[in-house]
């Protein structure tokens, strides 16, 4: 396994990034000024972006592991590889999804807790209806976590 960053031609893995946020002008609003981590193990893996939010924050816009290689520890061991990553660069990561119970069960098991929402983001930011899990989505939860004691 090999987690490599990615500073040029990002938009080759745009197809995996959509898994997690699927409209490319949202994508777009983050790619370029965030840095791209790839996770391999024979074949790309996964894939996730972390943007520079200020105030010793980093933000972990999208991570998206390949439908056939989800449940298999990826997104855990990318996110391992992040905290280690931006330790002493950061004190906290955040990351919002959508209120959803694997998204929430997914983060809080990578150490993750609570922080805030913010309302109807994805009705107000979406051009379509966001549908995961079976559940129609309209605000974003943010989870924090801290990057000491990794």
């Amino acid at each position: 396994m090999e987690i490599t960053q990615i500073t040029n031609h990002k938009k080759q893995y745009l197809e995996l990034l959509l898994l997690a946020d699927e409209q490319e002008s949202m994508i777009d609003r983050y790619l370029e000024r965030g840095e791209m981590f790839v996770l391999e193990d024979n074949g790309v893996k996964a894939v996730c972006v972390v943007t520079d939010e200020g105030d010793g924050i980093c933000e972990l816009k999208n991570i998206a592991v390949n439908p056939g290689s989800q449940r298999q520890g990826y997104g855990k061991k990318l996110i391992n590889h992040l905290l280690n990553h931006y330790a002493g660069k950061y004190t906290r990561m955040i990351v919002g999804t959508g209120d959803v119970p694997s998204s929430v069960r997914f983060y809080e098991r990578c150490g993750f807790e609570p922080s805030h929402r913010i309302e109807n983001f994805f009705t107000d930011n979406y051009d379509h209806p966001m549908i995961e899990d079976g559940i129609l989505l309209k605000d974003m939860v943010y989870f924090k976590r801290g990057m000491s004691g990794l």
